[in-house]
């Protein structure tokens, strides 16, 4: 991997872990016996925020935003459990469009979107 694609993806590393673990601090009031724990494996770039916990007599575990940066540098949003627009979010923090890939939609329905087909 060349340097130019390595500050890439390190860059966009922070990114997203910013961004999960400023998440994660957020209690959501329909569960505000769960805690948010992010996930981060490092080697294979894919990040998760966790939701943890109890909402009355039921646990709760589950996954709320699933996100992995490719070899290539993309940032492929594979889940998205919440009501904020992360592509958009990243947008904001400088990622191109053509380096978010909506990974949750179908190839053809990528096509269709201001952002990466793969």
């Amino acid at each position: 991997m060349d340097g130019k694609l390595t500050a890439k993806i390190k860059k966009y590393q922070a990114i997203v872990l910013e961004y999960l673990n400023y998440k994660a601090t957020i209690k959501a009031a329909n569960l505000p016996d769960c805690q948010y724990l992010v996930v981060a494996d490092e080697e294979s770039r894919h990040y998760q925020l966790l939701t943890m916990g109890w909402q009355g007599n039921e646990y709760v575990h589950s996954i709320s935003i699933h996100i992995g940066i490719a070899e290539d540098g993309k940032i492929w949003l594979y889940l998205n459990c919440t009501d904020i627009d992360i592509a958009d979010l990243f947008v904001k923090k400088g990622v191109p469009k053509s380096d978010i890939v909506l990974g949750f939609h179908k190839e053809y329905m990528r096509e269709l979107s201001e952002y990466a087909v793969r």
